[in-house]
């Protein structure tokens, strides 16, 4: 890989000569202006205008617009001889936890590669080190005409290098977030976790660009004098108005884009208005069973009272006939008595 800068990292007294290379490359594609009349291209010139004429690109330097629209010439000898420290040098300023670097600082990434046989043994320290350390290396450069803010960590077994941004150019988020009160129910919290491990994991190698393959088949097509492919139908549906609905739909969605068996979820209670009638029809139920238990209730106790009436009924006539007999029997006995005094008489 071609080196972009070349210099050398300062970890303390300790020079570690590196060249940097982009760690990074775009596959975008790119397109040329043309003339849509003929398909001619259109071409940007250089032009002096001192001397009206087009300029080749060695003729080309840097100059800075003065307040007064005059320009001053500055050289890349000027630039080199800079008077910082980092102008030709990565300097180390402080080891710090990864999580402390915010990610919205991230730049553009680079390798950090070892010049020469002498840079073997300082290089490997340092990438050791960083390792054992569990931390990253913050440290300041100077790249392309400016000094910026670099993160060093070890990747594999070489050390790479991010640029940050600097603090004061990472705007605050004032005004993004919503700024009407808003209040999440536990339920769509459950539903929101439900689609997250429903989606799960991805392998990041997995991945790629199908905008930049949509584009390659649409040049084909044009290359070879046939027609481009159509983009698909969007999906036609209604509008989701209710979050919870929209969630369920989602982790079913996502379980059948798995061939897995579609979530159980828990559904949204329905609105008051549709709750009404099941809850009248289940009064009418329970009231309908209470009084089903009433008549089992009163049938029982009217049972209950014919079984006792009978029962004091029998006993009565049973005291009756054992009274009617004791009666009769002294009767005869008081007769037998009197008898025999008359006789004895």
């Amino acid at each position: 890989m071609r080196s972009i800068w070349n210099g050398a990292i300062s970890f303390g007294l300790v020079s570690i000569p590196i060249k940097v290379v982009n760690a990074t490359e775009s596959h975008s594609i790119s397109f040329r202006q043309i003339h849509t009349e003929d398909g001619g291209r259109i071409r940007y010139r250089k032009f002096c205008e001192l001397e009206d004429r087009e300029v080749t690109q060695g003729e080309i330097g840097k100059g800075y617009e003065d307040a007064d629209g005059s320009i001053i010439p500055i050289s890349d000898e000027d630039l080199a001889e800079l008077p910082i420290p980092t102008a030709k040098t990565i300097e180390i300023v402080a080891f710090v936890p990864e999580d402390r670097i915010d990610p919205l600082q991230m730049d553009a990434a680079y390798y950090l590669a070892a010049s020469g046989a002498p840079a073997a043994k300082p290089y490997t320290l340092l990438r050791e080190a960083l390792k054992r350390s569990n931390k990253v290396a913050i440290a300041k450069f100077a790249l392309r005409g400016r000094e910026r803010l670099g993160m060093l960590r070890v990747v594999g077994d070489a050390i790479a290098m991010h640029g940050l941004l600097w603090p004061d150019e990472v705007r605050a988020p004032e005004g993004v977030a919503p700024d009407t009160g808003v209040t999440v129910r536990d339920k769509e919290l459950d539903l929101a976790d439900a689609l997250m491990d429903t989606l799960g994991e991805v392998d990041l190698d997995d991945l790629h660009d199908e905008y930049r393959e949509a584009v390659e088949e649409v040049i084909a097509a044009k290359a070879a004098g046939e027609a481009p492919p159509s983009a698909p139908e969007p999906a036609t549906g209604g509008k989701v108005l209710d979050l919870m609905a929209a969630l369920e739909s989602s982790v079913r969605a996502a379980k059948e884009s798995r061939g897995e068996e579609p979530a159980e979820v828990r559904r949204l209670p329905e609105r008051k208005s549709a709750r009404a009638a099941p809850k009248q029809a289940a009064g009418k139920k329970s009231t309908a069973t209470k009084k089903t238990a009433a008549k089992k209730t009163a049938a029982a106790k009217k049972s209950t009272s014919k079984t006792a009436q009978g029962t004091k009924k029998t006993a009565a006539k049973s005291t009756a006939k054992s009274t009617a007999k004791q009666s009769t029997a002294k009767t005869a006995k008081s007769a037998k008595k009197t008898a025999a005094r008359k006789r004895s008489a």
